[in-house]
C-alpha cells in the first residue's frame, strides 16, 4: 500500500470509530458496537505503524541518498546533494552568473515534451517527493482523492460507461441470468468511455531579494513552508471549480455532469439549511460511497447547522442532527453529520449559493500527477529591483471517474452520485 492510501486508510478507520463513538451518545456501547469499534481501532493502530516505518524509510533514504556510480559515469554528475539549500544555491548561483556551471544542474536540465524552452532544472528526487507529499497532504480534498502516478504528459485510460443499474445496462451492459429464466440469453458488448489526463502546469512563482539570496537555508525553509501550501490551495480549488481546460476538472463545474444538484425546499429562505436538505442530499449520495463520504462546507453554514433536530416518530421529542466537535462523544475535530465528519473548506461556494454545502466521496476522483518537480530561476523578470524570481512546476490533472449520475434499479428512484450538493437558497 502507497503511502498516501496509507493516510487515507487510517482516517478512514479512525472515522468509523468516531461515528460509532458518537452513535452511542454517551451510552455504554452494544456488545457488537464495542467489537467493531476495537476492530477500526485495531486497524488505525496498525495503519500507524505502517505509516511510522515508512515515514522512518524516507528519512534514511534522504540521508542515504548517494548515487549509483558506474564504470564510465561523469562523477561530477552523480555526485549526490547535501541539502535542499545546497540545490537552491547552485540554482540560485548559476542564474546570477549567465551559465550552468554546476555539472549536477546541467545533467538536470531537461526539455518538456511540448515546450522545450520551459524545461528548467530537475529538483532532486529526495526533495522534490517530500515537496510533492507535503502539497497534496496539505490539502483538505487533495489527501482525500484517488492518485494515479502518470509517467507521460497524456494518460489515455478506458472506463466502464456505466449510468444506469437496471438489467442489462449495469457494468456497461453486461448482464447475468438465472438458468431457470425461461427466456433466450442474449449477449451485449459492454461499452466503454475514453478517459484522458493531460499533466497540466501548476506554476509557483516568488521573488527573492539580494539579502534572502545569500540565505540558501533560509530559502529551502521558504520554499518548504510557503508552496506547498500555495500548491494545495490551487490544488484543492481546481477539484472543486476547476473549468477542466488548462486544469482539473471540478465537481461543482457544470461540465462535470456526474455532481446531484439536490433541489431546495419548496418556499425555503434564502442562505438555509434544513433537516430536509440533509435527508435529501443524504439520500441521493450513491449507497457505497457512504463509507467514505464528508460533509464539505463554506465556513458560515456551521451556525445553521447546531439547530437541525430529527423529528422524533411520537412526536414528542427531537434529536440533534448535528453532534459538534468536542461533545457527546464526539472527540474528532470536525463535528458529524449523519455520522460522517463535516469539514470547513475555502473552496466552497459563499452561503445561499450552490456549492456551499457538498456531501462527497473522493475517492471517485482521480488526481493523475507526475512525479517530479522542476524549478528555474532568472534574474530579468524584477532587474531593477534587484530581485531574483524563483519559480516551481508541478504537473497534474484529475477529473471525477464518473461522467453521470447513477438511475437507480427501482422504477422512479431519483439518480444518485458520490457527489451531491445543494441548490442554490437565494
Amino acid at each position: 500500500m502507497e503511502y498516501r492510501q496509507l493516510l487515507q486508510a487510517k482516517a478512514a478507520a479512525v472515522d468509523a470509530a468516531k461515528a460509532l463513538q458518537a452513535a452511542a451518545n454517551g451510552r455504554l456501547m452494544s456488545t457488537d458496537e464495542q467489537t467493531q469499534f476495537d476492530a477500526h481501532m485495531a486497524t488505525a493502530e496498525n495503519l500507524q505503524k505502517q505509516i511510522a516505518a515508512a515515514d522512518r524509510m524516507r528519512e534514511l533514504e534522504r540521508g542515504t541518498s548517494a548515487a549509483v556510480i558506474e564504470v564510465g559515469d561523469n562523477l561530477a554528475e552523480k555526485k549526490p546533494w547535501n541539502s535542499s539549500a545546497e540545490f537552491f544555491g547552485a540554482v540560485i548561483g548559476n542564474t546570477r552568473a549567465g551559465r550552468v556551471s554546476d555539472p549536477r544542474l546541467q545533467a538536470s536540465l531537461g526539455s518538456s515534451e511540448s515546450v522545450p524552452s520551459d524545461g528548467g532544472f530537475a529538483v532532486p528526487t529526495q526533495y522534490a517527493q517530500d515537496l510533492l507529499q507535503r502539497s497534496y497532504d496539505v490539502g483538505v480534498l487533495a489527501q482525500r482523492c484517488r492518485e494515479l502516478n502518470m509517467t507521460s504528459a497524456r494518460l489515455i485510460m478506458n472506463a466502464i460507461d456505466e449510468s444506469s443499474r437496471e438489467d442489462g445496462k449495469r457494468w456497461g451492459g453486461l448482464q447475468a441470468f438465472w438458468e431457470s429464466e425461461a427466456k433466450q440469453y442474449v449477449g451485449v458488448r459492454p461499452k466503454t468511455r475514453e478517459v484522458q489526463f493531460v499533466a497540466n502546469k501548476l506554476i509557483g512563482l516568488t521573488y527573492l531579494t539580494e539579502e534572502l539570496m545569500e540565505d540558501t537555508q533560509a530559502i529551502s525553509s521558504y520554499v518548504d513552508t510557503v508552496f506547498p501550501d500555495e500548491f494545495s490551495f490551487k490544488i484543492d480549488d481546481a477539484i472543486f471549480n476547476g473549468v477542466g481546460a488548462g486544469q482539473p476538472l471540478g465537481i461543482l463545474n457544470p461540465k462535470s455532469a456526474a455532481t446531484v444538484v439536490q433541489a431546495k425546499d419548496a418556499g425555503q429562505e434564502a442562505s438555509t439549511v434544513t433537516a430536509l436538505n440533509i435527508l435529501n442530499m443524504w439520500s441521493r449520495l450513491y449507497a457505497p460511497s457512504r463509507k467514505n463520504a464528508c460533509w464539505f462546507i463554506e465556513q458560515s453554514i456551521e451556525p445553521k447547522l447546531y439547530p437541525l433536530q430529527f423529528p422524533d416518530t411520537v412526536g414528542t421529542q427531537n434529536t440533534m442532527m448535528y453532534t459538534p466537535p468536542g461533545m457527546w462523544g464526539n472527540n474528532s475535530d470536525y463535528g458529524l453529520l449523519m455520522g460522517k465528519p463535516v469539514i470547513p473548506v475555502e473552496q466552497a461556494s459563499a452561503l445561499g449559493a450552490q456549492g456551499d454545502i457538498v456531501l462527497g466521496d473522493m475517492n471517485q476522483y482521480i488526481l493523475a500527477k507526475r512525479n517530479e518537480v522542476r524549478a528555474d530561476s532568472s534574474i530579468h523578470v524584477a532587474f531593477l529591483t534587484g530581485e531574483l524570481a524563483l519559480r516551481f512546476m508541478l504537473r497534474l490533472d484529475g477529473q471525477s471517474w464518473w461522467n453521470a449520475p447513477l438511475t437507480p434499479k427501482a422504477k422512479n428512484a431519483p439518480t444518485r452520485s458520490p457527489f451531491v450538493t445543494l441548490a442554490a437558497r437565494s
